[in-house]
């Protein structure tokens, strides 16, 4: 009973210790017509403010005094006269005990934050006003550049049917609306055109189309935010960055596998452009990105909806491929990965949405396996179960390429399988017989295939592979040539004009519909090497 008594007594002390007045005065004043009023600040009020039940006295008082001390008069010098006083009541206050906070902790954490936040720092664009960097991205010098660039891209139409030079015409006359709605967050981007294309395994990946004015906005964006974001990226991630390519993630990934890390965690990303998630991506973006008007733009691009046989639909997640911006904001989101990767000391290589992680053994694998799925997890992405899997490193591909060991076990770089069918599927598709095209024709499609092919499989260590693939390339091409000749009579006279011996051509000739097995052995003697190279044919040799 005593003890009930005891706490009793303590909880109604308590109670009036909280209710005690710090400045128990409230007095006007009159200054230049303008009333100024200290308020009283009590404990309780103290408590309750920092649990949130009701609004902060201190803050109203404030907001009072400020407004009453703003006018001009002969009592101004005695209003300053009060606001110096109710400063010094709060300082007295404030000593009175340490578990006292006049100002409110809150308060004080709120103002060191303010200080401290990088978000009031130089943006680098100029002046860290709102607005700045909108301004710098639409200046004169930003706008043509990226003009120029979407030039060189080339590019389909959008939704509204302007191809390039007809959007620069309708720029010419209003531009000048266009950056006024810019400027005021008026703006509101097309919606983009749909457009699918085959995957090499059957499926369809889904593209966006915007309009070319949108494409010169987002280009403009690029051009400032790369240089401000970029320098943040992981050094492991390759894709989309400047001076960064496919090749160095390849390289990388060789030098990972001849360090002895022979077991890869390869994981691949279920529709990754079609799944990102809006919030998750702005929030990221605006670690990055300060400028309110650039985050608004940004969020209107996310939400501009995709068009699909002239029906707008919405879209609460995703960013298409096809934008400028796109590639930007899909390493925006995957950094975070990328930085936990990193901190744990793991040996990996990301280009894009495609990430490659090595590690020393199966166990260790399917570890970092069960790190990935809840690191993905937490952006709402999920991996693709049928692509992703923990193996041998000589087992796997990555962008292309596959790996395998010399004699010297020495590791080197090869097409890998789906790739190669991939290739000769195409070849077949550019030398098809019954084209309808003339060899000039041919050769020069032909021509531009292999030299990008040729430029992006440069590393590949395979010279007899690519001995046999030249051969097989020349062998379609004199059965195209010999399915043009067709008559015998004409096969022999064209075979004479080349320089044949008259035995070969009557031999070719007496086979003429025979075109796949009479276009090698003696045909190989007339239509030669060097007669390819002059047509233009390059080697992959």
């Amino acid at each position: 009973m005593n003890k009930n008594c005891i706490e009793g007594a303590a909880k109604q002390g308590e109670r009036a210790i909280y209710r005690e007045a710090l400045v128990i005065k409230a007095k006007w004043r009159r200054c230049s017509g303008c009333a100024a009023k200290e308020c009283v600040l009590t404990r309780g009020d103290l408590a309750l403010c920092l649990k949130g039940r009701r609004s902060c006295r201190s803050e109203k008082s404030a907001e009072v005094v400020v407004a009453g001390c703003a006018g001009e008069g002969p009592n101004v010098k005695e209003c300053h006269k009060d606001v110096a006083m109710s400063k010094v009541m709060r300082q007295k206050s404030a000593k009175a005990g340490p578990g006292v906070v006049v100002g409110g902790e809150a308060d004080r954490a709120a103002a060191g934050d303010e200080t401290s936040d990088p978000r009031h720092e130089d943006l680098g664009t100029g002046s860290a006003k709102p607005g700045a960097m909108l301004a710098a991205v639409l200046t004169r010098e930003n706008m043509q550049l990226a003009l120029q660039r979407v030039k060189a891209n080339k590019g389909a139409a959008g939704v509204d049917g302007m191809d390039i030079s007809q959007t620069i015409e309708h720029l010419r006359i209003h531009w000048k609306q266009i950056r006024q709605q810019l400027l005021q967050g008026t703006y509101r981007p097309s919606p983009v055109r749909r457009v699918t294309i085959p995957k090499p395994d059957g499926g369809q990946r889904e593209l966006g189309i915007p309009t070319v004015t949108d494409r010169l906005i987002q280009q403009a964006l690029l051009q400032v935010l790369q240089p401000l974001i970029d320098p943040t990226f992981s050094k492991h991630s390759h894709g989309f960055r400047p001076g960064r390519r496919a090749h160095d993630a390849v390289k990388a990934a060789r030098a990972y596998v001849q360090s002895g890390r022979r077991v890869v965690v390869d994981v691949d990303l279920e529709k990754f452009f079609d799944r990102v998630n809006h919030d998750i991506l702005m929030d990221r973006l605006s670690r990055h990105v300060w400028d309110r008007a650039v985050m608004r733009l940004i969020r209107a691009y996310l939400n501009s909806g995709i068009m699909d046989c002239g029906v707008v639909q919405q879209r609460i997640q995703g960013t298409p491929q096809g934008g400028p911006l796109s590639p930007l904001l899909a390493n925006v989101l995957l950094d975070e990965v990328d930085k936990e990767l990193e901190r744990r000391g793991h040996c990996f290589a990301r280009y894009a949405d495609d990430c490659n992680v090595y590690v020393g053994s199966r166990q260790a694998g399917e570890r970092v396996m069960i790190l990935l799925r809840r690191l993905y997890a937490k952006l709402h992405l999920t991996l693709n179960e049928t692509k992703s899997a923990v193996h041998s490193a000589f087992d796997s591909k990555f962008l292309g390429y596959s790996l395998w060991a010399s004699k010297g076990k020495e590791v080197r770089l090869k097409v890998a399988r789906k790739a190669m069918l991939a290739f000769k599927q195409r070849i077949r598709e550019l030398t098809w017989r019954s084209g309808g095209r003339s060899m000039t024709d041919t050769v020069q499609h032909l021509r531009a295939y292999l030299l990008g092919w040729k430029a992006y499989f440069v590393l590949a260590q395979t010279q007899g592979i690519w001995r046999t693939l030249d051969e097989w390339i020349r062998h379609r091409l004199r059965a195209i040539q010999l399915k043009h000749w067709k008559m015998g009579t004409t096969i022999y006279r064209e075979l004479m004009a080349l320089g044949a011996n008259a035995d070969v051509a009557r031999q070719v000739a007496a086979n003429s519909r025979c075109w796949w097995r009479n276009s090698a052995k003696l045909l190989n003697a007339v239509l030669t090497i060097a007669h390819f190279d002059a047509l233009g044919v390059p080697r992959l040799s």
